[in-house]
């Protein structure tokens, strides 16, 4: 991690560090707490501190929709955690009322717009240490770049173990591409980026989507099938809260695919069917276009299960009768969310390849390497590989690894180990496919040799 900015291409990093005066400073940069509010309904502008990162994870941003899907490349993450001075990762999502929760609400700000405007900048070091004051030995200050505006999209969810993700509850992360397309004067800054970005303040706000027509788009996320569909929901309005489907006679409510709040697990309208409707809330909890009825069927080019990240569908409406949604308790979704990382990019490890037979054959084999290394942690990747047979499961033993996130997987802790299962959408491999998940650790990778079984 540099002092002008944060790549993430995939996850999120694990460090539990002491914390010392970034409460003080956090509140110094950005004023009241967020707690003040529900997270998203502030009804004045914000101002939090700054940083950049180039890529959404693969295949998902945090929102649940691919990185070259979203209708704009002026992108930015929210906040997961609202916990100033604490740096401990938590599992996700969190309950609706737990003051741990931050401006990405569970999700619940996804595909919403905000306009930020460019503010001053940091003649110190502003590296967001944990437990460090932002600006240390130096000050902010106005230069030419203040007022330069852009309207950017909220895809993806801000949970490291710094200080900017947890020490601001305003802070923004943007997209790095973005930061010399800010306007002033009616045209783009041009070069505030590099010699004069510093991760300055920002001041926000929400907005409604710009210039808006047309109507939302659906697409099937990876690994849907008739026995198992998700969806996600890009081109709003004015953000998401919620979906509904129709299904046994009754529209119910859709749950949300773990905390991406644009990615939705639906049912078919009879069992076992491949034809859904759906109907859309919007942040302010009203039925969009008036209840306006989505009916779409899982796509033939999917083959029966789609195995692209995302395949967009067409469908046909039938206008609703504008009513209120009927409030319903947010169900707890069971699929583990795909996170994020701040990492220092070094080597690749050699991979150390590690079978698990059964009955004489290979059912599967699992090899593991560091793509990332850091003081105290790592990223690691593990690529599991289908033996002669088609798999419809699969499992990974990691002796000796401590994780604290991971992701395209669902990880148990197995004595000084860790099991992982594969994620609902992944278990199907055909025979040689292969299927890959990452992982934050904690130490140094040492020679992890995971064992796979299916």
């Amino acid at each position: 991690m540099s002092a002008l900015g944060k790549v993430r291409p995939v996850s999120r990093a694990l460090a539990v560090l002491a914390a010392g005066a970034a409460l003080v400073a956090a509140q110094s940069l950005a004023g009241p707490s967020a707690d003040a509010v529900p997270p998203g309904a502030e009804s004045e502008p914000v101002t939090g501190s700054a940083t950049w990162f180039d890529n959404l994870g693969a295949p998902y941003g945090g929102c649940g929709l691919p990185q070259d899907q979203l209708e704009t490349q002026n992108w930015i993450a929210l906040n997961v955690y609202d916990t100033p001075g604490d740096y401990a990762m938590y599992p996700r999502p969190m309950a609706a009322d737990d003051p741990k929760v931050g401006m990405f609400d569970n999700g619940r700000n996804c595909g919403r717009w905000v306009r930020v405007t460019i503010d001053d900048y940091c003649t110190g070091v502003n590296d967001g240490a944990p437990g460090q004051a932002f600006c240390r030995n130096g000050g902010w200050v106005e230069d030419e770049y203040n007022g330069a505006t852009l309207d950017m999209l909220v895809a993806d969810s801000c949970g490291d173990p710094n200080a900017w993700c947890r020490d601001d509850p305003y802070h923004l992360d943007l997209a790095h591409a973005s930061l010399n397309l800010f306007e002033k004067d009616g045209a783009p800054v041009g070069d505030m980026d590099p010699n004069h970005w510093g991760n300055r303040k920002v001041t926000w706000e929400f907005i409604e989507a710009p210039d808006y027509s047309g109507d939302i788009e659906i697409g099937f996320i990876q690994g849907s099938e008739k026995w198992w569909a998700g969806v996600s929901i890009n081109h709003l309005p004015n953000g998401i809260h919620g979906v509904e489907h129709f299904a046994d006679g009754a529209w119910v409510t859709t749950p949300m695919n773990v905390d991406m709040g644009q990615s939705f697990l639906v049912k078919p309208t009879t069992t076992g069917g491949t034809d859904y409707r759906i109907r859309v809330t919007d942040v302010d909890d009203e039925y969009v276009f008036g209840g306006r009825e989505y009916a779409f069927s899982l796509p033939e080019s999917c083959g029966g299960k789609c195995s692209a990240p995302r395949t967009v569908v067409e469908y046909t409406t039938t206008e609703g009768d504008g009513s209120t949604p009927t409030p319903t308790p947010t169900p707890t979704p069971d699929v583990t969310p795909t996170p994020e990382v701040t990492v220092t990019p070094t080597p690749d490890v050699t991979p150390t390849p590690t079978p698990t037979t059964g009955h004489g054959v290979t059912a599967c084999t699992a090899t593991f390497r560091a793509t990332s290394t850091w003081p105290g942690g790592y990223q690691g990747e593990v690529v599991v590989t289908a033996g002669e047979a088609a798999l419809t499961t699969w499992t990974v033993t990691l002796p000796g690894v401590s994780v604290g996130s991971l992701w395209n997987g669902v990880p148990t802790a197995a004595g000084s180990g860790v099991t992982v299962t594969n994620a609902p959408y992944n278990g199907s491999l055909t025979p040689g496919g292969t299927v890959s998940f990452g992982f934050i650790g904690a130490g140094t990778p040492g020679d992890a040799a995971p064992s796979c079984s299916a």
